[in-house]
């Protein structure tokens, strides 16, 4: 992976560049659409290609571990033949997955516990065997195996579990440079800064993660119950210290104002999942704000979705996405997934273009008000 920073914006840490993978060319900043189990739920990719504009996906470890297995997967040649998304792909860890299994798995220095939340059965992930699943799964970009502490941690947990996923780091850098590649083209290993809401940790951290010199690096543990005027400063505090020469990924974030920020502190990666599940549940982003399609405001508005947006925004009118929701049509969450899905990306590519135009942060400062409007 090779990482070009072309442009900065003058007034802040906005930054404009181009990752280039084995499967492509990514320009950030830009956002990820989720693809779990190995699809965007309910979004066909060539959709994604053509009307969300998607550079690139995620796959989820611990979800493509379970279902469809690794022995599926080593026999279709890796995820991007049997999904048939020939984009870029990036995996988590499953780091994530596990700090949310509470009550079902079990931590200890070798690594993790948990049972399936599908059947129940007992599965054990280290730094060592992630690092396999990644590999036979055949991601781009492969994230290492952490542990997210919970937003309300106290420090001495937060301390413990940042040091635990210092440690796991190392294994996880261990076993990736003692292997090779499954499928004839490279892939690159992401350390992740962790840390919770304590800004010396966060140092500490970012320190540690940076002395790896690997191709990029992510900031995880944030948008997980601290306050949002938190998580700015510990992307700050931590984008102080990553190298400028380096893409930066911000794991699970976020709204469009939380990216808007983001992008304006030096982030350049982007993944969440409210796109599609808000889609799912009838709420629309958009410029002016957030628009919920069940109201009854839109039952005889016959205006497009976005006369400005994709061409889905273009072909349908409120009133009848309106109406698809009320009937409870499928069509509907396919409509507003691939709305809020090509609006995220539009937005990140509109901010681009401000940072290469130079004038991100005013713009930024005209649209960010608007994105939290209920329209």
């Amino acid at each position: 992976m090779d990482f070009t920073l072309q442009y900065t914006d003058p007034a802040s840490e906005a930054r404009a560049g181009k990752i280039t993978t084995a499967h492509g060319e990514i320009e950030t900043p830009i956002f990820m659409p989720v693809g779990t189990c190995g699809s965007v739920k309910g979004v066909h990719f060539s959709e994604l290609r053509n009307e969300v504009k998607a550079q690139i996906i995620l796959g989820n470890t611990y979800h493509l571990y379970l279902r469809p297995g690794l022995d599926i997967l080593r026999q279709a040649g890796g995820l991007h033949k049997f999904n048939t998304w020939e984009r870029p792909i990036l995996t988590d860890s499953g780091g994530f997955q596990v700090f949310s299994l509470t009550g079902i798995r079990k931590l200890r220095e070798e690594g993790c516990e948990f049972r399936s939340h599908i059947d129940g059965s007992k599965h054990f992930f280290t730094p060592e065997n992630v690092m396999d699943t990644e590999r036979v799964i055949g991601a781009d970009i492969i994230m290492a195996f952490d542990e997210c502490a919970p937003g309300e941690a106290d420090y001495q947990y937060a301390k413990k579990s940042m040091d635990m996923t210092h440690r796991w780091l190392d294994r996880c850098l261990t076993r990736f440079h003692a292997t090779e590649p499954l499928y004839g083209y490279e892939q690159t290993l992401f350390p992740i800064v962790q840390g919770c809401k304590y800004a010396d940790l966060r140092r500490e951290s970012a320190k540690y993660v940076a002395d790896k010199g690997a191709d990029g690096n992510a900031i995880g543990g944030l948008a997980v119950g601290e306050p949002t005027e938190v998580m700015y400063e510990m992307i700050e505090v931590v984008n102080d210290i990553l190298p400028k020469d380096k893409p930066r990924y911000l794991m699970g974030v976020g709204t469009p104002q939380n990216i808007l920020e983001a992008i304006e502190r030096g982030v350049d990666m982007f993944d969440c999942v409210m796109p599609t599940r808000n889609g799912r549940n009838a709420m629309l982003f958009t410029y002016h704000g957030t628009m919920n399609m069940k109201n009854k405001k839109w039952e005889n508005d016959f205006s497009p979705l976005d006369a400005e947006g994709c061409d889905v925004d273009r072909v349908y009118s409120k009133a009848y996405l309106h109406h698809l929701f009320k009937a409870q049509e499928l069509l509907a969450m396919q409509i507003a997934s691939i709305h809020n899905l090509a609006f995220y990306l539009r937005l990140v590519s509109d901010a681009r273009k401000h940072i290469i135009a130079g004038d991100f942060t005013a713009w930024k400062r005209g649209v960010v008000e608007n994105l939290g409007r209920r329209v």
